[in-house]
């Protein structure tokens, strides 16, 4: 008798809530190991389903991009560096479309409209 074959999960929106069924799935594809720091998750211990390749970075929402980290690499190393990855990705989106704004110059710089003489005279460049 051969087992039976389930479709991938696929969110219906990027806000889709990963169902239980799913969420164990996972679990049994990793052997119940945390993927960043390889651990081992105690029964009980609190993990997360997570999303290997962020949403907001081209990720997508389905089974095949989800893994199991334990709590404290969740908190500790994955989100502060998804953060990180997620604002550059932002402002490079924003710069390519000209919706960022330009930086101001540093007061009295090259770039500054106003210079200050020696004199002590402020004059527009």
């Amino acid at each position: 008798m051969t087992g039976r074959s389930v479709p991938e999960w696929i969110g219906a929106t990027p806000d889709a809530a990963i169902p239980p069924r799913v969420r164990v799935r996972v679990w049994n594809r990793s052997g119940g190991h945390c993927q960043s720091c390889t651990r081992r998750i105690a029964a009980g211990e609190r993990w997360v389903c997570d999303h290997a390749t962020a949403l907001i970075n081209g990720g997508e929402n389905r089974e095949g991009n989800l893994q199991v980290l334990c709590d404290w690499c969740d908190r500790k190393v994955k989100t502060p560096a998804d953060v990180a990855v997620k604002a550059k990705t932002v402002r490079m989106q924003a710069k390519h479309l000209g919706a960022s704004r330009p930086s101001k110059p540093f007061p009295g710089g090259r770039d500054d409209r106003w210079k200050k003489k020696v004199s002590g005279e402020v004059v527009r460049r």
